[in-house]
């Protein structure tokens, strides 16, 4: 991958991994746009989340996702969103997964065209397997240290965090499986995958940069 070249870092991570953690410090090593979850969700939220709804946009506007991005930051964090009552739309949520699915990807690649960034999640590694200046990466760690690591952010008992972590690896490997045909766990899938046990989201962030060069 090359830096000097716009370029998008798609981030796999297991739930309690730190990987979500790991694409914002990688974004702001790399001073590039962080594209995650609370982002793309608030993006569905004021364009319309179906599809459809978003190419009415794209064809009202010439620049659709440039001028939400003008509202909110040259370089937005998740917590940065100071959202404009203008945008704001209805919520829909008589949808089905694939229509999700196609929203997320569709602004998922507008999103990349306004440059460089880093994707968590949203089955990126697939969304950009074509695109010319691309790195995926994929972020596991044990069961145990991943249970831990929910039960100290969300203040669960242990069973409730394993029986979390449990159900959201099932979850997100059925989405994957049902929309890229393939598992998340595959391998091949990625150019660099690292165990966060014994390693801070800081040294992670690290070891990525270490590999781009």
């Amino acid at each position: 991958m090359n830096t000097k070249e716009p370029f998008v870092i798609t981030i796999s991570r297991e739930i309690g991994s730190g990987g979500r953690t790991v694409g914002r410090i990688l974004a702001e090593k790399l001073n590039v746009r962080y594209s995650d979850k609370e982002l793309i969700n608030s993006l569905k939220k004021q364009f319309n989340l179906t599809v459809s709804g978003i190419e009415k946009l794209k064809g009202e506007k010439k620049n659709w996702l440039a001028d939400f991005i003008q509202l909110i930051a040259p370089m937005p964090s998740a917590k940065a969103l100071n959202l404009d009552q203008k945008f704001t739309q209805e919520f829909r949520m008589d949808v089905t997964t694939g229509d999700i699915y196609k929203a997320e990807t569709e602004i998922l690649k507008e999103l990349v065209k306004e440059g460089s960034c880093v994707v968590a999640g949203r089955s990126g590694f697939f969304v950009f397997k074509d695109h010319p200046n691309h790195l995926n990466v994929f972020i596991t760690a044990s069961e145990s240290n991943r249970i831990r690591r929910i039960m100290k952010k969300q203040g669960l008992p242990e069973e409730s965090a394993a029986a979390l972590v449990k159900d959201i690896d099932q979850k997100r490997e059925n989405y994957i499986k049902r929309f890229t045909g393939t598992s998340r766990y595959d391998a091949r899938n990625y150019h660099l995958v690292l165990n966060a046990d014994g390693h801070t989201e800081e040294e992670l962030a690290n070891l990525i940069l270490a590999y781009i060069g």
